[in-house]
């Protein structure tokens, strides 16, 4: 073969390859296409969004597991997290440093009120067996790989320290005495995304919908979701979910260590992780915001998780009455005479209650349920927007935690 006729072969494998990649494009081209009709039908059920207004308690918004560049694993800087968080109107940050054993890094992260957000520090902590986020954190924290869980867990609480789950699909003393379990993960989740796909999703559509191209990776949490509901059928647990956020994935050219980059895209900015599920605590209208208040909603569970990236969720409800009393989610109540469980939401979407884990009660298109019963067990209510279709009708976009009917 002569070197003009190698030249020419070697052109047209060239073509080739380049008309294969083009077609290759296309289904990634319409997927940006489907993630705009998705942003508009977002747009629209906002639109259509109805306030619930609850007389005796008020809801606030935040998010949990937060790092920064405090015992490394972060490149995410005070500055940017704090301006992510008021970019998001955001009411709470629960920091989970990781821990270090030159220094007490929940002493170092950001704590108080910072720019109209409450910071509370805490620590993602490794015992002999099990990880767990401390909150609040601990300059002993470090010290916890020493411990079996038992023994951290006995510890803490005598300090008055909550320990949750984080990882629970690595977790292994399940008879021990954690606060709750982390169900959601960001991280999780983003673990799950095909590679390949995800590239090219954010090559086509990250600069237009960064948070819709994450969000359309989500899964319902199933086993997390299955082990929480085989948990609290004997004893009260917390559910909420986890950003992870780290704020050090994408790429850069040509920078320093001052943090000068010539070109820069980060993926998991805190602005746009903030955006995707949050965790919601619902305080007496006559107690405000602070660390001892949040921490205790927190034990207590009242608490939601809200997919906000799919709609707006506060001012969700869920709450039982049995004629003498009346308790919201993560409380206990009498079976007595029955007991009416009723959750609202914002807008118009498909309710399913579950007891003791499995199925009973599904309703479509309202804002609002009611459900009778006169046998004790463990109720949760998960919300759908099937309206956003696929994969929205299977992804929850509210996970109330547990009311106990006893």
């Amino acid at each position: 073969m002569t070197v003009d006729c190698f030249m020419k072969l070697w052109k047209k494998i060239v073509l080739v390859l380049f008309c294969v990649l083009l077609l290759a494009q296309i289904p990634f081209i319409y997927r940006r296409y489907q993630l705009g009709k998705l942003a508009d039908k977002i747009s629209l059920l906002e639109s259509q969004k109805t306030e619930n207004i609850n007389s005796n308690y008020d809801d606030y918004k935040g998010v949990i597991h937060v790092h920064t560049f405090l015992g490394g694993h972060s490149t995410g800087g005070f500055d940017e997290l704090i301006d992510g968080a008021r970019k998001n109107n955001l009411d709470f940050v629960v920091m989970t440093e990781h821990t270090t054993e030159l220094y007490d890094t929940s002493a170092q992260t950001l704590q108080g009120i910072r720019g109209g957000v409450l910071f509370v520090g805490g620590q993602e902590v490794e015992t002999t067996a099990d990880r767990f986020l401390l909150v609040p954190g601990s300059a002993e924290a470090a010290q916890a790989k020493q411990l079996q869980t038992s023994d951290f867990l006995r510890k803490n609480h005598a300090l008055n320290k909550l320990a949750f789950i984080t990882y629970p699909e690595n977790f292994n003393t399940w008879n021990s005495d954690f606060d709750g379990i982390e169900v959601f993960s960001l991280h999780t989740n983003a673990k799950k995304m095909n590679p390949f796909f995800a590239f090219f999703d954010t090559v086509w559509s990250y600069y237009s919908y960064p948070e819709l191209v994450l969000a359309n990776y989500f899964e319902r949490p199933e086993e997390n979701l299955q082990k929480f509901d085989e948990i609290t059928t004997n004893r009260k647990s917390t559910l909420f979910a986890g950003s992870d956020a780290h704020s050090n994935i994408g790429f850069h050219l040509f920078g320093d260590d001052a943090g000068n980059k010539l070109v820069n895209l980060k993926i998991d900015r805190y602005e746009t992780v903030f955006r995707l599920v949050r965790t919601y605590v619902l305080l007496e209208k006559d107690k405000q915001l602070n660390q001892e208040n949040l921490l205790e909603a927190l034990k207590k569970g009242h608490t939601f998780i809200g997919f906000d990236v799919l709609s707006d969720t506060q001012g969700f409800s869920f709450s039982a009455e049995n004629g003498a009393e009346s308790k919201i989610q993560g409380d206990e109540i009498s079976v007595s005479q029955g007991v009416n469980l009723r959750a609202s939401a914002p807008q118009n979407a498909r309710f399913v209650i579950f007891k003791n884990g499995e199925k009973i009660f599904e309703a479509d298109e309202t804002a609002e349920i009611n459900f009778q019963t006169r046998e004790k067990g463990t109720y949760r209510v998960e919300v759908y927007l099937d309206a956003l279709g696929s994969p929205f009708d299977k992804t929850p976009w509210i996970i109330s935690n547990p009311i106990y009917v006893k």
